[in-house]
């Protein structure tokens, strides 16, 4: 039941908002807190606290001090293994990934808030079924690392991404750390894009993860022989980074 589950709101300042939100997680049965400012007392609230909520202030990118304020949260919230979704101004969203990686580690919510979204992000969060605004992670194998480099910097700002340059890497890679979805080069020396996706299909814990053929060749013997291995998609590297963007979103929604 919720009423033993404990929210604590971490606030830089006060807001007339977020006592809209309290009212709204204490009318689903959450025991809520609000932690104003001293922060130092997250580490006091770890032990019975469920889920906490960092709602940032709308000047946050323009403060540096605030912005490390930030990280120092992140970091406590990480050494306890906690759960955090972070609330914040959609349009800093990009630039705090960039300056502050570790925020991928945690959800996150576009203000201005929806109550009834936020009640299912914190009912999902706390039930364990995943934290919403959570970025997905990509890894590209690709010996061209010219290549691969740049389709990074194309997706980085919406999806984790990780970069291994031949396929016998890509599948260590895969065998220690689970990702949403394979950028997977065709033609590669040794270990190439068929064969990495034969082995992937025989491991358990690889066999599930979508992958999708990167191809410099499109012609309609080449495609035939990529679909004949049953991959998840694939897509020539002649893409633009817009219909790369909405065909990785269409495999990962």
């Amino acid at each position: 039941m919720n009423e033993t589950k404990k929210i604590v709101i971490l606030l830089y300042q006060f807001s007339v908002v977020v006592k809209g939100i309290e009212r709204k997680l204490v009318e689903l049965g959450y025991n809520v807190e609000i932690l104003t400012e001293d922060f130092a007392k997250i580490e006091e609230a770890v032990a019975d606290t469920d889920l906490f909520l960092l709602y940032l202030p709308a000047d946050i990118t323009d403060d540096f001090g605030k912005v490390k304020i930030l990280e120092e949260i992140c970091k406590t919230i990480k050494k306890y293994n906690q759960k955090m979704i972070i609330l914040g101004e959609k349009k800093y969203h990009p630039d705090l990934m960039r300056t502050l990686p570790l925020i991928n580690d945690f959800g996150w919510m576009d203000r201005p808030i929806d109550n009834n979204e936020l009640g299912m992000a914190v009912d999902k969060a706390i039930s364990g079924s995943g934290l919403v605004g959570v970025l997905k992670r990509i890894l590209i194998i690709d010996d061209d690392s010219s290549y691969a480099g740049m389709v990074k910097e194309w997706i980085k700002d919406l999806y984790k991404t990780d970069i291994v340059t031949d396929g016998l890497q890509g599948i260590r890679f895969l065998m220690k750390k689970p990702v949403d979805l394979v950028l997977l080069d065709y033609e590669m020396p040794e270990v190439d894009g068929p064969m990495v996706l034969e082995r992937l299909r025989q491991v358990p814990q690889t066999q599930d993860i979508p992958v999708v053929f990167l191809t410099g060749v499109g012609t309609k013997e080449h495609v035939a022989r990529v679909m004949g291995l049953k991959p998840n998609g694939y897509i020539l590297k002649t893409t633009t980074r817009e219909n790369l963007l909405e065909y990785i979103k269409s495999k990962l929604d």
